[in-house]
C-alpha cells in the first residue's frame, strides 16, 4: 500500500557462501553488510552441471495485498563438487578470470574447455543471485552479463532467467519478467524440479501484480491449454466452469508449498472454503516442529492467512518474518516482509501501525532497489494518510505509487492509490468524486480494478453511491458483495454488509440493519469501521429529527475515530454533532460563532470550493435549503462573495486552531 533510509540492522547476509577454515570463499560480507568477490582461490574441482543444493524453496508466493517481491530459490552451488573452497565449490565466481578446470580432456582442451565453461556461467549466475538477495541489483546484473549463458545447457539457461525474472520481478514491468519466470520454469523442469517450482511461483507472483488471475492459475497449475483458459473468472475469483481443486504438487517435502498451490488454485476459481482449508494448513505449519523458520515459509504463511482472511495469523507471521529476516538475512526479504505487515495492518484497521511500517519498508525498498515494493509501499501509505485526513500527504503518496505502477504494469499498487484517492474524497463528503474513482475499481473485467481487491472497495462505493442518487449501481456491486462476505473471506465484511444494507434502504427498515452492523463490528473489532457505521447511523438519526440519539451515535463515532487516528473523519463527525446542537468541541470563535451550526457547515463547504449541489449533496438536503442559509451567512458576515467567504473562514480557522 509506500526515501531513501538506513538499513543499519535490518538483515545479515544470509547468501554469503561457507569456506573452510583458511581459505575464501565466493563472496564474503564486507563491513558494510554488502557483499564481495573473495580473492580468486586455486583449482576447483570438475563442475558436474545440473546438481542442486538440498533444502527446500525459498520463495514467496503472493496474498492479497501488495506483493511484487520474490526471494526465490537459493540458486545450487554451480553444480561443482566440494573442492578446496568447502561450501560453494564456485571460489572464482565473482572474479575477473574463469574458473580452472580439474580432470581430462582432449589434447586440445576442448572438453575440458567447455566443462569449465559451464561452471564458470553457473558461478557467475550463483553470484548474481546472492548479489540480488544482498540488495544489489546493479551487481547481479552485471554478472549475468558476465556469464555468457547464450547457447549453454538448459539447466544453465533457465539459471539464469530464474535469476533475470526475479530481478524484473523487482524492478520492471511485471508483464515482461513473468514471461522470463515461465521461460525459465520449463528450461529447468527437468534437471531442477525445485527451482522450476520456484519459478513459477515467482511468475504467480507477477501475474498477481499484474492483477491477472488467469495468468496466475496458469502458473500455479501448469497444463494443456492453461495459457488463456477462462476457468476462471477474474472478477473476485468466481468460477465460470468446473475445473479440479487439486494442482500437482512440487517435490516431495515440500508440503508447505503444495498446500499453497492447492489452497490458491482453488481460491481462484472461486472454491474459498476448499482453499481455506488448504491454505490454513501452511498457516498452521509454520513454525511447527521440523519446518524451518525461514523468512520464506514464513511470508508463505502471512499470504495464506491474507487469503483466508485470518488478518491476526497474517500479521503474527508476517512479524516473525521481518525479524528473521533482519537477523538472518537475505536482505532482499525485509522491505517484503515490512510491505505484507503494513498491508495486514491496513486490513485490520491499525492504520498508524501500518503507516510506520510502510515508512521503515518505503525506506528499505528504496536502499536495495526494490522499485516495485516502493510503488506498494507509496499505496499503503496513501491509505493510511485516507484515514489520517491528510489530504497533501494522500496526494503526495498517491502520485509517488501511480508513476511506477503505470509504467510496470502494477495494477494492485494502481487500485490501492485510487481507493486511497477515493476514500480521502468520501472523509471530506466529496461523494460524487468518490464515487467517480470508486466505479472502475469495483467493476469486472479489464481496465477495472485489481480482482483481489474489487469486494474490499465495494463499501466505500456503496456509501458513495447511495448518496448521491446511484442507487442501481450501488445494488448491482452490493449483489457480488452479499455472496462475497457469505464466505468469510474478510473479518469485516459482514458489519460492512449490513451498512451497506441500511444505507440502500428506507424508512424504519434501516434502524434494525444499522443494528446489526453494529453487533457485527462488536465481534470483528477495529475502531475505524465500527467509527464509519456510527457515523452514518447518527446522520441518518439526525435526519430522521432524533437529534437526542443521533448525538449519542455521533460521539461514540468522534471516540471511535480519535482513538484509530482518523483525525479527518473525527472532524466530518463533529461536522454533524454541530448539526444536531451540540457543542462539539473546536467550536468557531469571532464571526463565525454568529452562525447556526448548519450555517456554518454550510459556510465550511463553500470555503472548500464546493458548489450548492454538492453541499447539498454532503449534507443530505436540497439545494434551495443551501442556497437559503447561504444567503444568511453572507448577510451575518457581511460578505458579499464566495471568495470572499472562504478568507473568512479560513483567518477565523488558523485562529481557533493557534489562538
Amino acid at each position: 500500500m509506500p526515501a531513501t533510509g538506513e538499513l543499519s540492522g535490518s538483515t545479515t547476509e544470509s547468501a554469503t557462501g561457507s569456506a573452510r577454515p583458511g581459505e575464501p570463499s565466493a563472496v564474503l560480507p564486507a563491513d558494510d553488510g554488502r557483499t564481495r568477490a573473495a580473492e580468486p582461490p586455486g583449482p576447483t574441482a570438475r563442475p558436474r552441471a545440473g546438481s542442486t543444493r538440498p533444502g527446500e524453496p525459498s520463495t514467496v508466493p503472493p496474498g492479497n495485498d501488495g506483493r511484487t517481491e520474490s526471494a526465490g530459490l537459493a540458486l545450487p552451488a554451480g553444480g561443482a563438487e566440494a573442492g578446496p573452497t568447502g561450501g560453494d565449490g564456485f571460489a572464482g565466481a565473482d572474479s575477473d578470470g574463469p574458473a580452472s578446470g580439474s580432470g581430462s580432456g582432449t589434447a586440445d582442451g576442448t572438453a575440458v574447455g567447455t566443462v569449465v565453461g559451464t561452471g564458470s556461467a553457473l558461478g557467475l549466475i550463483d553470484a548474481a543471485e546472492r548479489a540480488r538477495l544482498a540488495g544489489r541489483p546493479a551487481r547481479a546484473r552485471e554478472l549475468l552479463a558476465r556469464a555468457g549463458y547464450e547457447g549453454a545447457p538448459d539447466v544453465v539457461r533457465g539459471a539464469a532467467q530464474l535469476v533475470n525474472g526475479q530481478l524484473g520481478l523487482q524492478d520492471g514491468p511485471v508483464a515482461d519478467a513473468r514471461e522470463v519466470l515461465l521461460l525459465a520454469a520449463e528450461l529447468l523442469a527437468e534437471a531442477e524440479p525445485a527451482r522450476a517450482l520456484a519459478a513459477r511461483l515467482a511468475a504467480m507472483e507477477a501475474a498477481w501484480a499484474m492483477g491477472d488471475a488467469a495468468a496466475c492459475l496458469e502458473a500455479l497449475d501448469p497444463g494443456p491449454g492453461r495459457r488463456g483458459s477462462d476457468d476462471v473468472n477474474p472478477v473476485a475469483g468466481a468460477t465460470r466452469s468446473g475445473g479440479p481443486d487439486h494442482v500437482a504438487g512440487p517435490p516431495e517435502g515440500d508440503g508447505g508449498v503444495a498446500a499453497y498451490r492447492a489452497g490458491m488454485s482453488a481460491v481462484m476459481r472461486g472454491r474459498l472454503d476448499t482453499g481455506r482449508t488448504r491454505l490454513r494448513e501452511v498457516v498452521d505449519g509454520a513454525g511447527a516442529a521440523g519446518i524451518p523458520d525461514g523468512p520464506e515459509s514464513l511470508l508463505l504463511a502471512g499470504g495464506a492467512a491474507l487469503v483466508a482472511g485470518d488478518l491476526a495469523a497474517a500479521c503474527r507471521a508476517s512479524s516473525r518474518a521481518l525479524a528473521v529476516a533482519r537477523a538472518r538475512g537475505p536482505r532482499i526479504l525485509v522491505a517484503q516482509a515490512l510491505e505484507r505487515l503494513a498491508y495486514g495492518e491496513l486490513r485490520a484497521g491499525r492504520h498508524a501501525r501500518a503507516r510506520a511500517h510502510a515508512e521503515d519498508g518505503l525506506r528499505t525498498a528504496l536502499a536495495a532497489g526494490q522499485s516495485n515494493l516502493v510503488a506498494h509501499h507509496h499505496a499503503i501509505l496513501a491509505l493510511a494518510a485516507s484515514v489520517e485526513g491528510s489530504q497533501e500527504a494522500v496526494a503526495e503518496h498517491a502520485s509517488a505509487a501511480e508513476r511506477i505502477a503505470a509504467p510496470h504494469g502494477l495494477a494492485q499498487a494502481a487500485t490501492l492509490s485510487q481507493w486511497a484517492r477515493a476514500r480521502a474524497d468520501l472523509a471530506r463528503g466529496r461523494l460524487p468524486e468518490a464515487a467517480a474513482r470508486l466505479g472502475p475499481l469495483v467493476g469486472a473485467g479489464p481496465r477495472h480494478g485489481h480482482f483481489a481487491l474489487r469486494m474490499l472497495a465495494v463499501p466505500c462505493f456503496v456509501e458513495a453511491a447511495a448518496r448521491t442518487g446511484q442507487a442501481e449501481a450501488a445494488r448491482s456491486a452490493l449483489a457480488e458483495f452479499t455472496h462475497w462476505a457469505a464466505q468469510g473471506a474478510d473479518p469485516q465484511a459482514p458489519a460492512q454488509l449490513a451498512r451497506c444494507q441500511a444505507l440502500l434502504s428506507d424508512g424504519d427498515s434501516c434502524e434494525p440493519l444499522y443494528a446489526a452492523a453494529l453487533a457485527h463490528h462488536e465481534e470483528a473489532g477495529g475502531d475505524f469501521e465500527r467509527g464509519r457505521t456510527q457515523l452514518l447511523y447518527g446522520a441518518w438519526l439526525r435526519r430522521r429529527r432524533r437529534p437526542g440519539e443521533a448525538r449519542g451515535r455521533l460521539r461514540d463515532a468522534l471516540v471511535s475515530f480519535e482513538r484509530g487516528g482518523a483525525l479527518g473523519w473525527a472532524a466530518q463527525t463533529r461536522a454533524e454533532l454541530r448539526a444536531t446542537g451540540d457543542a462539539a468541541p473546536a467550536e468557531p470563535v469571532g464571526p463565525l460563532a454568529l452562525l447556526t451550526p448548519q450555517q456554518l457547515r454550510i459556510a465550511r463547504c463553500v470555503a472548500e470550493g464546493a458548489t450548492n449541489r454538492e453541499v447539498a449533496l454532503r449534507l443530505s438536503v436540497s439545494p434551495r435549503t443551501v442556497d437559503h442559509h447561504l444567503r444568511n451567512v453572507f448577510a451575518a458576515l457581511g460578505v458579499r462573495s464566495r471568495v470572499e467567504l472562504s478568507r473568512w473562514v479560513d483567518r477565523a480557522e488558523k485562529t481557533t486552531a493557534h489562538p
